[in-house]
């Protein structure tokens, strides 16, 4: 068994649930021992980096030191959220590179008794853990349930593969390691030029109509390309996705019903799990009918007839109340944003 220090962070505590129970149980049968940091906290998103930069590295991290001191012979971080992957990564790398600035960030820290080595620990992504690490052939061996009549586009979002850092991916603008890994599981991966952008971010709280057009065409190519899901690595993604594509549809006048799933969850079944233990039935959009093609049953979700989003997946970020008319979204209560 191969250990790694462990930063789930917050997404995976509400929004990306299904995301986290996944993770746990694929990374046990492939032999990927996960000892979670104590006490850690949010790496920021991207908001905070934008205002100033000093204490959002030394709250990013405040992480890396507390992963150094609890490591116990474990040399890597894995982050499964891309943004978090990002935010821990550009940390490491930019006090490693300026002594100044890493001295700057490691005094703020001395403040809580803590300081992080810069470079002492390495950071990576689940899916670069589970293709470089343990290997496509280990994966491959782990498949009891093909995914075989699946089509799966494979979507990485824009803050995996660049920057690299470590030079683990083959290209920063179309990698093809995740292709490889769904591929290892049997189903039909569909070429996606859309792999590495924008899902849109925040926008869904503060520019909806230009959030709408970059979530419209993620989904409408996938569409267009006859694919069944897409599958994705970031909660972020996965939430933009999924939980507003109903929106997106009511402004565009559209009725597009993609599944949205953490690769993860394609894993599981892959390796035989249960999908109740691998969190379907947690997504918006219904998986049910794209898994029946392959002989999976799913549990129909939760929110799937509701005319509000379900409250276990409002504990992440804010989610703004059902549009009234075609085109044009409600003023987000006062309370939701608190």
């Amino acid at each position: 068994m191969s250990n790694y220090i462990f930063y789930p962070g917050c997404s995976m505590e509400s929004s990306a649930k299904a995301y986290y129970d996944s993770t746990l149980v694929t990374c046990k049968t492939l032999g990927i021992g996960l000892k979670e940091i104590e006490d850690w906290n949010c790496c920021g998103a991207t908001e905070y980096l934008s205002m100033r930069l000093s204490p959002a590295y030394a709250l990013i991290t405040r992480n890396l030191a507390l992963a150094e001191q609890q490591a116990n012979g474990a040399r890597e971080i894995v982050a499964p959220c891309s943004a978090c992957y990002l935010n821990l990564s550009k940390a490491n790398h930019y006090m490693k590179e300026d002594k100044s600035f890493g001295k700057k960030i490691n005094d703020a820290l001395s403040a809580g008794g803590l300081k992080y080595t810069p470079g002492k620990l390495g950071i990576k992504h689940l899916v670069d853990v589970i293709v470089n690490d343990v290997g496509l052939d280990a994966v491959r061996s782990k498949v009891v349930k093909s995914l075989s009549g699946l089509r799966v586009v494979p979507y990485l979002g824009c803050m995996l593969p660049r920057p690299d850092y470590d030079e683990r991916y083959s290209d920063p603008e179309h990698p093809d390691e995740f292709d490889r890994l769904l591929a290892s599981l049997g189903a039909e991966v569909v070429d996606f030029p859309l792999k590495t952008a924008c899902c849109g971010g925040h926008m869904t709280q503060i520019g909806p109509d230009t959030a709408f057009e970059l979530i419209r065409r993620l989904v409408a190519s996938a569409a267009e390309l006859k694919a069944d899901v897409i599958a994705t690595v970031c909660p972020m993604c996965q939430m933009n996705l999924d939980a507003f594509q109903g929106q997106m549809n009511s402004h565009f006048h559209t009725n597009y019903s993609m599944p949205i799933l953490f690769f993860t969850q394609l894993m599981g079944i892959a390796f035989g799990e249960k999908p109740e233990k691998l969190g379907f039935g947690q997504e918006f959009v219904g998986a049910r009918k794209a898994m029946s093609r392959i002989g999976v049953r799913t549990p129909k979700p939760s929110g799937e007839d509701a005319a509000v989003p379900p409250t276990r997946r409002s504990e992440g970020l804010p989610m703004p109340p059902p549009l009234t008319k075609p085109g044009k979204i409600n003023d987000v209560p006062e309370e939701a944003g608190k």
